[in-house]
């Protein structure tokens, strides 16, 4: 088999995987996005390792053993991209990405600046934040 066929297909999947992160807007579809491109990653070491150890003398197959550490990383990427969505989407009830960005742009007053010694209402979000905790 030629290096051309894993080759192309990597790069498939890796433009697939960057499409996913530029153009989805929930939370857990840009993490399996995210694995998509990791796994193109993947799938070039391992065509790259098998290619070149077929003219080299020394098979040690790096490639394949870096891309175990790939699978490893990617495992625990996964793990706490997770524990964050879930978090996240308890305290602020979506996983959208775009209403998280404006919601955390929008919170410049502090809450602790009070120019007339007045106090002020706690916002809802903060509330909530408290009754889930």
């Amino acid at each position: 088999m030629h290096l051309a066929y894993p080759a192309v297909l990597s790069a498939l999947l890796f433009c697939t995987g960057l499409y996913g992160v530029l153009a989805r807007r929930n939370a857990i579809l840009v993490l399996m996005s995210v694995e998509l491109m990791l796994n193109a990653v993947n799938l070039n070491l391992v065509a790259f390792d098998v290619w070149l150890s077929k003219t080299a003398q020394d098979t040690l197959h790096s490639g394949q053993a870096l891309t175990l550490f790939t699978i490893a990383i990617a495992a625990a990427e996964i793990g706490i991209g997770l524990a964050i969505v879930l978090a996240v989407h308890r305290n602020r009830g979506t996983a959208d990405i775009d209403r998280l960005r404006d919601t955390a742009e929008s919170g410049d007053d502090d809450p602790d600046d009070h120019s007339d010694g007045s106090e002020t209402a706690r916002s809802e979000p903060a509330e909530k934040a408290e009754a889930t905790a």
